[in-house]
């Protein structure tokens, strides 16, 4: 931006060198501006920076009666509720046309009025779940519930299980005919007083159904010194390790292709199914031992020995390998919900 007296002392000093004999246009250039900038500024209606308090409105601006009659119109009942994009095909219908959808929403931005304007809840920003890490068993336990069918097309039995994400095993589990918090605060009861918890040393992670938040469970958890952590609702990602364990009991070869013959059936396929999960099943994410072992802290001895094992058959052998042996090394931490870096260190130590 030049000032006015600077703009005066460039002038004089252009003229005075096109007085001496130079040409106006490489004057120009040598002190820094274009000729067409000379030849504006030497208009006598041109004497001020046309930057300086520029108007810019625009030309179609709206005037105060319009945009009186806009806040009436969309604050009437009819529109009340709707916003500017099913305000205008709706006025369009009947021959009607007051602003385009765009001035719409900025009119009532200005007027403070671009809100949710229906009478349903707006949406709002669910946080995720912070981020848990266990570093031993009877730290972190996820839980959850899943149908099992009868032979009453509609009714079900229900599976509650509880999970500890360490080490893969099941901690607990029941099934029932109906899903009540009070059920589900009895199995926590009894898996506090098997696995000997203390108070303060797990947190129970679930999602939102009302089992899992009903008034029992969580008083049964306050009692207990159990920390209560839930999903957020409608993402089951949350809950991955309580996700993929009922898909490894449905998907298996056992699992009934038909309903189950009553309640005591379903209990006793189960229990033979928690009997090979955690005590047959080697894991993948645990390194291929049972959860029953990395349960009681025998998983490190076993991988040690595999790297025994396998660093003994390079040895005698060399030539059959091309790089390193496998990694036997076992998992030292387990994260639920990983990624948030706020909560990340968040680390559940053992009691």
């Amino acid at each position: 931006m030049t000032l006015p007296a600077q703009r005066e002392t460039i002038l004089n000093l252009i003229k005075e060198s096109v007085v001496a004999g130079a040409r106006q246009k490489k004057a120009c250039r040598i002190i820094g501006i274009s000729a067409k900038t000379f030849q504006r500024w030497s208009q006598s209606n041109n004497t001020r920076d046309g930057r300086i308090q520029a108007n810019h409105a625009p030309r179609n601006k709206l005037t105060v009666l319009e945009r009186q009659r806009i806040l009436s119109l969309v604050n009437t009942p009819d529109f009340a509720n709707l916003p500017p994009s099913q305000i205008v095909p709706r006025l369009a219908d009947k021959g009607q046309y007051i602003a385009s959808e765009s001035t719409l929403y900025r009119v009532l931005k200005a007027e403070k009025q671009l809100q949710h304007r229906l009478k349903s809840k707006p949406n709002r920003k669910v946080i995720k779940p912070k981020s848990l890490i266990a570093t031993a068993p009877n730290q972190v336990y996820t839980w959850d519930i899943t149908y099992l069918p009868t032979r009453v097309k509609g009714s079900f039995y229900y599976l509650y299980l509880v999970l500890d994400i360490y080490s893969r095993k099941i901690v607990g589990w029941q099934v029932h005919s109906e899903e009540k918090s009070a059920l589900a605060a009895d199995l926590m009861t009894d898996i506090c007083s098997r696995e000997q918890v203390s108070r303060n040393q797990v947190t129970l992670h679930s999602d939102n159904g009302s089992p899992m938040k009903g008034a029992t469970m969580l008083a049964t958890l306050q009692e207990l010194g159990v920390v209560p952590s839930f999903s957020r609702p409608s993402v089951s990602n949350d809950n991955p390790y309580s996700e993929s364990l009922f898909r490894t009991l449905k998907y298996r070869s056992e699992y009934p292709e038909k309903a189950f013959q009553g309640i005591v059936s379903a209990r006793e396929w189960v229990a033979g199914f928690t009997k090979w999960y955690n005590e047959e099943h080697r894991h993948s994410s645990i390194k291929f031992v049972t959860p029953a072992q990395r349960h009681q802290g025998l998983d490190i001895e076993i991988l040690l020995k595999r790297t025994e094992v396998y660093t003994k058959a390079k040895e005698q052998n060399p030539c059959r390998w091309t790089g390193k042996i496998k990694n036997w090394e076992y998992e030292k931490e387990v994260k639920l919900n990983p990624g948030n870096a706020t909560t990340e260190s968040n680390k559940c130590e053992a009691a």
